[in-house]
């Protein structure tokens, strides 16, 4: 199996605005639909939600 084929890369962009991104892996199996996760938001200095973006 090629490697990014079932777990590719996405980038999860902060919902507060401020432009803040991570970068991060996902399985398709798993998580089919966007990604949401909290995580920290130096920016906004406090945990935010980042949604998976495309």
């Amino acid at each position: 199996m090629a490697r990014g084929e079932t777990r590719p890369v996405v980038r999860l962009r902060s919902t507060a605005g401020t432009g803040y991104t991570y970068v991060t892996r996902k399985s398709r199996r798993n998580d089919p639909d966007r990604l949401g996760l909290r995580k920290y938001d130096p920016v906004a200095r406090g945990h935010r939600l980042f949604r998976e973006e495309r």
